[in-house]
């Protein structure tokens, strides 16, 4: 609640309680405050919450899946294969409907994780966690190229898509949230309760199947899940990095490796991460506005290096 009500009153206009009160209960649309929190702020508010806890949740069963503490929807690619569709619709296509270009980003998404869940079944011993891992890597280098070039041959569409590119939750509005609101609620209720499940699946596998597991089946339901809860959420943001990779450690200090308990508090800690972004990013460079990737490139870099050197405990 307090990190809501910071990206409501925080920014190029600064809001007083009494006009944000008075903006949600008693609506007056001559004074100018009260117009930004509910045509401008309020949405970016909701649209952070829902998308922070989608990508966290989506992190925390990436690193499950892959049982890599360094995993997150960017390694699974998801990122870029949406940002590819919305450049290459956007660029090429000359399509600037918010609607469609979130057509073209879901479906990026799904197919760069289907590839990545191809590429990863290929060979002896089928889908494995490292096979994943390359897998990811490999398809992500692909659509980041394959972007790069697409603006290459286009540069006058760069402008067009360039908050899809760096991540924002601002110029968006409830609209856009409810079009990928049902998927991002089904698959955020599905992933927790499957926290029991996943507690099985992460004690390893030949001891899940000993526990009479179907491990294919659950390996199956978490890269379905990650789909749907990445995919919608860029296709809402665009690309929004290290969320997923942040939040999960920081729910397994508090939860342990209980996921009933760390994609609960994945969500929430999440949402709250991302309001507070967009409240940092009105303020870094006012008048002006940074986007939301950026900050949360500039926190989550820095985490990843931490990680990286210390040898992260496996999830």
């Amino acid at each position: 609640m307090v990190a809501f009500g910071a990206s409501l009153l925080l920014g190029r206009t600064p809001v007083g309680w009494s006009d944000l009160t008075n903006a949600l209960s008693d609506y007056d649309p001559g004074v100018a405050e009260q117009v930004i929190v509910r045509t401008e702020r309020l949405s970016r508010g909701l649209i952070a919450v829902v998308v922070g806890a989608s990508l966290s949740v989506a992190g925390a069963l990436m690193q499950a899946l892959s049982r890599n503490p360094l995993a997150s929807t960017d390694l699974f690619g998801i990122n870029a294969g949406a940002v590819f569709f919305v450049v290459l619709a956007a660029s090429l296509l000359g399509l600037d409907s918010l609607t469609g270009l979130m057509g073209f980003a879901f479906a990026g998404a799904t197919i760069a994780a289907a590839a990545v869940y191809g590429f990863g079944s290929l060979g002896r011993g089928g889908l494995t966690p490292m096979k994943l891992v390359f897998a990811g890597a490999a398809v992500a280098a692909l659509f980041v190229s394959a972007t790069q070039a697409v603006l290459v041959l286009n540069s006058a569409g760069i402008q067009d898509v360039l908050f899809w590119l760096a991540g924002s939750v601002g110029g968006r509005s409830l609209d856009s949230l409810a079009m990928a609101l049902p998927l991002l609620l089904g698959a955020g209720a599905a992933a927790l309760l499957l926290g029991r499940q996943i507690n099985v699946y992460a004690s390893g596998e030949e001891a899940a199947r000993g526990l009479g597991q179907n491990t294919t089946a659950i390996k199956a339901a978490m890269g379905a899940l990650v789909v749907l809860l990445a995919g919608s959420s860029v296709s809402v943001v665009g690309a929004v990095g290290f969320v997923g990779l942040v939040v999960p450690h920081l729910a397994r200090s508090v939860a342990g490796q209980d996921y009933r308990w760390i994609l609960p508090f994945s969500a929430v800690w999440g949402a709250a991460l991302l309001l507070l972004a967009d409240a940092a990013s009105r303020l870094v460079l006012m008048p002006g506005e940074v986007p939301i990737g950026v900050l949360t490139a500039f926190m989550g870099v820095p985490f990843f290096i931490h990680l990286a050197r210390k040898g992260a405990n496996r999830p």
